[in-house]
């Protein structure tokens, strides 16, 4: 039976057949898609017939939802880059002097 359901960024949803639980991360009405994030932190989409045709029941988030991103490391983000590509010793008054004012 097809899901009667619209995709709602922020609800969790469950495919019946799969038994996979996932939350609408976003919806593409220009391209027609839907982007999920399965529980296990895994990202997938959908089309908008593919969703149609799917079985889907909205459900409760997962008691803990974030569970997939606990092991997570500050270089897992693309985070890793410490260097602010500032010149070291400039301070703020070096810089307003060499600008130009007009």
């Amino acid at each position: 039976m097809p899901t009667e359901f619209l995709p709602t960024p922020e609800q969790w949803f469950q495919d019946t057949e799969t038994g996979r639980t996932f939350r609408v991360v976003a919806v593409d009405d220009e391209n027609e898609s839907i982007d999920i994030q399965l529980d296990g932190g895994d990202i997938d989409s959908f089309d908008f017939a593919s969703w149609r045709e799917s079985t889907l029941v909205p459900v409760e988030a997962p008691e803990d939802a974030t569970a997939a991103f606990d092991d997570m490391e500050i270089d897992d983000l693309g985070y890793s880059d410490t260097d602010r590509h500032q010149p070291e010793g400039l301070t703020l008054d070096d810089w307003l002097d060499g600008r130009d004012d007009d």
